[in-house]
C-alpha cells in the first residue's frame, strides 16, 4: 500500500502545539496520547492534517489524534493491519482504525501504548 507522505512534517509544529494547548477538555484527553506518539521514535515529525495533529516517521504518517464533541480519538493510518489483542481498535475502513477515549471511561493504557509502538514499528518497516 502506498504511504501517506508529508514532506512538510517538522520536529515540532507550532500549529500542533496551539491545538494541544487549547482550553478544550476533549483536546486535553488527546494531548497525552499525542505526547506518546511524539515519543515513539527518534525520527517522529508532526504537522496538522485535516485539522488533526498527525505524527509521522520522517515524512510517513502513522497516527493522529482528534477531538470530537463527546470523545477524543487516536487514529492509525495502517490500523487494520496492527495486532490488537485487547480489541481497542474501531472502524471498518480498508486501512485506518481508531481508539476512542471518553471522559470517565477507563482506557487500557498499556494496550493503547502497545498500538502506538506497533504503528511506529510498522511504518518504519514500510519505509
Amino acid at each position: 500500500m502506498p504511504l501517506f507522505l508529508f514532506p512538510s512534517a517538522a520536529e515540532r509544529d507550532p500549529e500542533v502545539e496551539a491545538w494541544l494547548a487549547a482550553p478544550d477538555p476533549i483536546r486535553q484527553l488527546a494531548r497525552p496520547w499525542f505526547e506518546a506518539l511524539r515519543a515513539a521514535g527518534p525520527d517522529v515529525r508532526e504537522l496538522m492534517h485535516d485539522g488533526h495533529p498527525t505524527a509521522c516517521a520522517g515524512e510517513a504518517a502513522f497516527a493522529y489524534v482528534a477531538a470530537f464533541t463527546a470523545h477524543a480519538a487516536v487514529g492509525f493510518y495502517f490500523g487494520a493491519e496492527l495486532p490488537d489483542p485487547h480489541r481497542l481498535l474501531e472502524g471498518a475502513g480498508k486501512r485506518m482504525r481508531h481508539v476512542k477515549i471518553r471522559w470517565g471511561q477507563p482506557i487500557d493504557e498499556p494496550a493503547l501504548q502497545a498500538l502506538i509502538t506497533a504503528a511506529y514499528a510498522d511504518i518504519r518497516d514500510r519505509l
